[in-house]
């Protein structure tokens, strides 16, 4: 009993640490008070915002001082003055205007390029005699800018509307087609023949196992296709357009105001995100077998 009475205590480090005598660090303090939801979200929030904010200070700097380098600055208009341009825009009905007539131009022409483009590309991908049909037509078409097109969609078509949709559709194409055959090619043949071995007939084959093996290649075409889409569709409007968000910067341009410029430029630049974001959602949820799809 004396024994046990005089033995000395033993402390651990941990017992003496500043860690345990804070105890817990403010981190995971906030993890506790915070759903676990919110705290996996929170960095995909703010991280964004850095480049952003940084690029907002140096711009102010920069046409703040009338900064005369390299390039000159002084004639750029400021922050401020896009942000109450942007504010006049947003207040009147004719900007979203522009904004729906742009996006149903991009929607369409692009909606359009990925059913023909995927369709042609598994055609071209799984038969042997399209493939050297095709493919040379295809190789042959795809150099060409879609921009240089403007003038023959106004002999051609009886609307500029017409022209302006025929002209994202062929912006689009060519990646969603080209990475669509190459998505065929790049598919590992074990799978085909372990689907045969076991009975898989060839309709089976292509919508069980070739199309849903493919369709990560397939997106990142269309993701692709969208971009490009959207540089085509700006260009045709600001050309042969009556209306849209690439034809109010051109007007904006016309008119020497620089700050609605910036305002056309940011507004295709958040309508060209968001339709970006909406292409890679349904990809992750059509993929949402790959390991990398929950990301």
């Amino acid at each position: 009993m004396t024994e046990l009475m005089t033995r000395p205590t033993i402390v651990s480090p941990r017992s003496w640490s500043p860690a345990h005598k804070s105890g817990k660090s403010l981190r995971h303090r906030i993890a506790d008070v915070l759903p676990a939801s919110v705290t996996r979200r929170v960095p995909a929030l703010l991280l964004p915002l850095i480049p952003i904010a940084v690029f907002l200070v140096a711009w102010h700097l920069l046409t703040a001082n009338n900064v005369v380098a390299w390039l000159r600055f002084n004639r750029m208009p400021t922050p401020e003055a896009v942000l109450q341009t942007l504010l006049a825009r947003v207040g009147s009905g004719t900007y979203y205007d522009d904004l729906l007539a742009s996006l149903q131009r991009i929607l369409l022409g692009f909606g359009l390029a990925a059913v023909v483009g995927i369709g042609l590309g598994v055609l071209v991908g799984r038969s042997e005699i399209a493939r050297m049909t095709l493919r040379p037509f295809i190789e042959l078409i795809r150099p060409i800018p879609a921009i240089a097109l403007v003038p023959l969609t106004i002999l051609l078509f009886p609307s500029s509307e017409q022209g302006i949709v025929f002209i994202t559709f062929f912006a689009a194409f060519f990646p969603v087609v080209v990475s669509t055959i190459h998505a065929m090619d790049s598919m590992p043949k074990v799978w085909e023949e372990a689907a045969q071995t076991m009975g898989a007939g060839r309709m089976s084959l292509l919508f069980h196992v070739i199309i849903p093996g493919a369709l990560p290649g397939i997106f990142a075409g269309l993701s692709v296709a969208m971009g490009v889409a959207w540089i085509c569709v700006v260009s045709a409007e600001m050309i042969s357009g009556q209306f849209g968000i690439g034809y109010y910067t051109w007007q904006a341009y016309g008119l020497l105001d620089y700050a609605g410029v910036v305002v056309g430029m940011i507004s295709i630049g958040a309508l060209g995100l968001g339709t970006a974001w909406l292409v890679e959602r349904v990809g992750r949820r059509v993929n949402r077998w790959l390991p990398r799809a929950s990301r």
